[in-house]
C-alpha cells in the first residue's frame, strides 16, 4: 500500500503543477520546392484545462487516502 501513497503523491504533484505551468508548442507552417524552403515557426504555450487539474488533484489524494490508511490498519 506505500506505492499507492507514493504514486498519489506524484499526481497530486503534478495535478498542481498543471495548472501553474504552460506546455509550450512549436508547429512549423511552410512550403518545400525542392532544396528550398519558405516557412515560418509558431510557438504557444497551453495550460492544461483546469477541470483536468481539478481531476488529478482529486485522484491523488485518494490514493493516498487509499494507500495512508492500509498503512495504519497494519
Amino acid at each position: 500500500m506505500k506505492a499507492l501513497f507514493w504514486v498519489g503523491m506524484v499526481v497530486v504533484i503534478l495535478g498542481v503543477l498543471s495548472l501553474v505551468v504552460p506546455i509550450p508548442r512549436t508547429e512549423r507552417h511552410g512550403i518545400q520546392v525542392g532544396d528550398a524552403s519558405v516557412g515560418i515557426k509558431t510557438q504557444t504555450e497551453e495550460k492544461v484545462s483546469p477541470i483536468v487539474s481539478v481531476v488529478m488533484i482529486a485522484g491523488g489524494a485518494l490514493m493516498m487516502f487509499g494507500g495512508g490508511r492500509g498503512r495504519a490498519a497494519a
